[in-house]
């Protein structure tokens, strides 16, 4: 049987840029390659598209831009697939399934979903609209709210905002502290601060308003950081759930990435089965509600002296890392790395295809 042509797509000009990179080696490393022929596209932090033919272990390094021939992916049906310019000749390779793995803006937001539903070609992960919502974590939460699922309050404000900061006092007053402050469309917790009291509050919006004209303040909560991990389309399965035990005060994009490991990851998370069970369930149900496919991570808080549960956010693409919990919670739920990467290719042509299916 002919090997299918899976692109993955790395990079990006999002501030998660480095994190695509450490996703898009370990996923490379683990695909199956008598299964597969794997093209790598590489995008640069300016927006460069390039095919990379090298060593597997310079994409996380960056040295694979040194060596990429330039390429795009247009907009055009007769090219399903990848398209390069190298020594003034045309080159076209086409393909059969792409893998994204770009965290954040410009990736995970809809905007390359949107290209590849243009080209006609099978992608892994949520749809357009399903991937925009998940990236706006006001969106996110006002489903949430509509669909009766428990997430924490919070309030929005606007970078334009933020010179009345007397006005956003008020705003925040009904939360309390702490409270975090989030910029609404970025992940790996990037440009969130948990504010302690009102003079930390400033230096956090400046932070957030570095990443993001919308902001989002989110009443803070003494819980545990508890995510579970959904696979499927219309009749989704979710994994054991996990803990993080964070080396800093929450679990910050250093904590995540770069600690050296100090951060603990509880798999499976110590929690009664009941509980454990209500974990799932509710993922499930925020899955459902969002109207997502292929893969997602969802993240809760718990509340440490309640032991309520509340929705936090969900990833559409996140992180498979080495070290990263949606690949690991699967693993330990008993569908190895590779097996999970072939059911992800599979449900991306299965959701291709009931688009395209004649009633």
């Amino acid at each position: 049987m002919a090997k299918k042509k899976i692109a993955v797509l790395f990079g990006g000009q999002s501030g998660e840029h480095e994190v695509s990179l450490m996703s898009a080696k370990s996923i490379i490393n683990n695909l199956d390659k008598d299964k597969y022929e794997i093209y790598m596209i590489g995008i640069t932090k300016k927006g460069e598209w390039y095919l990379y033919r090298g060593d597997v272990e310079k994409i996380e390094t960056g040295e694979w831009e040194k060596e990429g021939i330039p390429a795009t992916m247009g907009a055009s049906t007769k090219y399903r697939g990848i398209i390069t310019f190298e020594d003034g000749k045309n080159g076209f390779y086409p393909i059969d399934v792409v893998f994204p793995v770009l965290h954040g803006p410009n990736g995970e937001d809809g905007t390359i979903q949107g290209l590849l539903e243009l080209l006609d070609i099978p992608y892994v992960g949520a749809n357009v609209l399903s991937s925009a919502l998940c990236m706006d974590k006001v969106f996110t939460k006002r489903i949430f709210k509509e669909a009766g699922l428990p997430t924490p309050d919070f309030v929005v404000v606007y970078r334009k905002e933020i010179e009345d900061l007397e006005a956003i006092k008020k705003k925040v007053e009904h939360l309390g502290y702490p409270c975090f402050v989030k910029p609404a469309n970025l992940g790996s917790s990037v440009g969130i601060t948990k504010v302690h009291n009102e003079e930390e509050l400033p230096g956090a919006l400046k932070l957030a308003a570095k990443y993001d004209r919308k902001l989002l303040i989110e009443r803070g909560i003494d819980a545990r950081e508890i995510e579970c991990s959904v696979l499927g389309n219309e009749n989704p399965q979710a994994s054991i759930a996990g803990e993080i035990v964070p080396s800093n005060e929450f679990y910050d994009y250093n904590a995540k990435y770069f600690d050296g490991g100090k951060s603990l990851l509880l798999i499976p998370a110590p929690l009664p089965d009941e509980k454990m069970e209500e974990v799932r369930q509710l993922a499930i149900k925020a899955y459902k509600a969002l109207d997502l496919r292929g893969m997602a991570r969802v993240d809760f808080l718990m509340d440490r002296n309640t032991g309520i549960l509340y929705l936090n956010e969900v990833n559409t693409i996140p992180g498979f890392t080495k070290i990263s919990m949606y690949p690991k919670l699967w693993e330990v739920s008993g569908k190895p790395y590779s097996i999970l990467l072939d059911e992800l290719i599979n449900l991306a042509i299965e959701s291709y295809n009931e688009k395209c299916r004649e009633w």
